[in-house]
């Protein structure tokens, strides 16, 4: 059977846009978003009981495919920027899944899907958009993880920390209800983390920003998540100066790799 198409459409109200700003301590945008910026528009809101374990529509509701695995992660994407999104205008995102398969891991079996999303605007398409999701089993106790790899050196471009309420800033802007961003039991006992897990996207979403300024434009940008950060662990964003962008955790493992093109 083929895979559904999901479409909203979002009045792209500006408001939400300023409020991202103050999350992300950046200035507010004009009518054009910041790359990325999209995130936290085209809600999906779901009663409870289509919801699951994680707090995430529940394994096969929605979009996400069930791969058979409990756990599932936002593990990469990819991004095309054609045009500005701007706000106060009606914008529609379409989304399908474009792959799916499963692997086995070092640590067990694995399950990966790609979704791809197009946001358009007056008919133009301004964002194309490849979202890569992991889903694995529950961790085993007796089982240590895998080391983290290590950061390169390179320029640090900013060095700061994310709190718990960044944490819920982010998560309710994205309307995003996966309990590793806010339930510390739920962390610690179920998903086996430290403590509360900083969003991937919302370490993305800083890179981009930066690779945006480093590079005088983005037209083009990938990442992929390779360890976690912690809160309220110091994040250092470091680049090489050759479109080629990470996340340095405090340990000096490296949490996300990236690159950008103008």
């Amino acid at each position: 059977m083929a895979d559904a198409t999901l479409q909203i459409t979002d009045m792209m109200d500006p408001a939400r846009a300023q409020a991202l700003a103050v999350t992300l301590e950046i200035p507010a945008p004009t009518q054009a978003l910041p790359p990325f910026f999209h995130q936290i528009y085209f809600w999906e809101a779901l009663p409870n009981p289509r919801l699951g374990r994680d707090g995430h529509p529940a394994l096969g509701e929605s979009l996400m495919p069930d791969m058979g695995l409990p756990r599932r992660m936002w593990a990469g994407g990819r991004l095309q920027f054609d045009a500005d999104i701007k706000t106060g205008m009606a914008a529609e995102k379409s989304s399908v899944i474009e792959s799916r398969a499963h692997k086995q891991g070092r640590t067990g079996p694995l399950a990966f899907v790609t979704a791809r999303h197009e946001v358009r605007q007056n008919g133009q398409l301004c964002v194309t958009e490849w979202q890569d999701i992991v889903y694995r089993e529950d961790p085993s106790p007796n089982q240590p993880a895998p080391p983290p790899p290590m950061a390169p050196e390179g320029e640090v471009l900013l060095e700061r920390s994310f709190s718990s309420t960044d944490l819920f800033r982010y998560s309710a802007l994205t309307f995003n209800g996966h309990r590793i961003h806010y339930d510390l039991d739920y962390c610690r006992d179920v998903e086996g983390y430290s403590g509360l897990v900083v969003h991937g996207p919302l370490l993305a979403q800083v890179l981009m920003l930066l690779a945006k300024e480093t590079l005088g434009g983005l037209s083009e940008f990938s990442f992929r998540a390779t360890a976690p950060l912690i809160c309220p662990e110091v994040a250092q964003f470091m680049t090489d100066g050759q479109g080629n962008f990470w996340v340095r955790g405090p340990d000096g493992r490296q949490c996300m790799s990236a690159s950008a093109k103008a």
